[in-house]
């Protein structure tokens, strides 16, 4: 399933929102004129304007002909290549900053995980009666008529499932973790089949999710990608998307 974005790439738009970086006890960015860039169709990210990165905390690291990269340094802490200042186009003189290797994001008093939102994404979530059925290589594994679905721009429905009806002997505890800005900090299970076959981190739930997908907490969804998925009876074709590739990879 591709992404289609009603603007070309790389786009640039403002941000109503104040947008602080905290990285080794400092704010090293504290701005109302933060701005959303889209370098790929996924989502964007936050780039910043040179009056808002106080250079103390810019150290040269390298230089090529597109961009000029820094390594950010408050007193002991350095986050290598963490700050790049683009030199094209539509970009020139504005800086990025890796999200991941920063200690916390806020948007006003707000934190926020992984990326910015896309403000011409939706996620919505509603209850449903349909009946859904997950098998795993022809293990019934889920049977419900009461299943939330989750609707999100640009990505397979998901089939969030109660756990009472999952075969909850069939799951096992993962130690994979994910994050996602929409809906929180997920977890995993591999399904254990009874020939003894395993298919890996397919199923993941949410325990605290985001306050605008909280109707998924108690339920569990699987990869339609790599299992089979029957709504009403019918058998869904699996879907394409980022996860498709990996299907292979999912059994040992």
């Amino acid at each position: 399933m591709s992404v289609s974005l009603p603007f070309p790439l790389p786009h640039v738009e403002s941000s109503p929102r104040r947008v602080r970086v905290l990285f080794g006890g400092e704010y090293i960015v504290d701005t109302t004129d933060a701005l959303l860039v889209w370098l790929k169709p996924n989502y964007p990210y936050y780039f910043f304007k040179a009056k808002d990165v106080p250079k103390k905390y810019l150290v040269d690291a390298f230089e090529s002909q597109k961009h000029h990269l820094y390594d950010i340094v408050v007193e002991d802490r350095r986050a290598e290549a963490a700050a790049t200042i683009y030199s094209e186009e539509e970009l020139d003189g504005l800086i990025q900053i890796e999200f991941s290797v920063m200690d916390a994001w806020f948007e006003e008093d707000e934190q926020i995980y992984v990326h910015p939102k896309d403000p011409y994404k939706r996620v919505d979530v509603l209850q449903s009666s349909r009946h859904v059925r997950i098998e795993v290589n022809g293990v019934e594994v889920a049977n419900t008529t009461r299943p939330r679905l989750l609707f999100e721009t640009s990505l397979p429905t998901r089939y969030y499932i109660p756990k009472p009806d999952c075969k909850l002997d069939l799951l096992v505890p993962s130690e994979l973790t994910t994050q996602c800005p929409y809906k929180g900090i997920a977890n995993y299970y591999h399904v254990q089949l009874p020939t003894g076959e395993t298919a890996q981190d397919i199923v993941w739930w949410y325990r605290t999710p985001q306050l605008e997908c909280a109707e998924v907490k108690g339920c569990v969804a699987f990869y339609d990608e790599k299992v089979d998925v029957y709504v009403d009876g019918v058998l869904q074709p699996r879907p394409e998307s980022p996860w498709a590739a990996s299907r292979r990879s999912s059994h040992i």
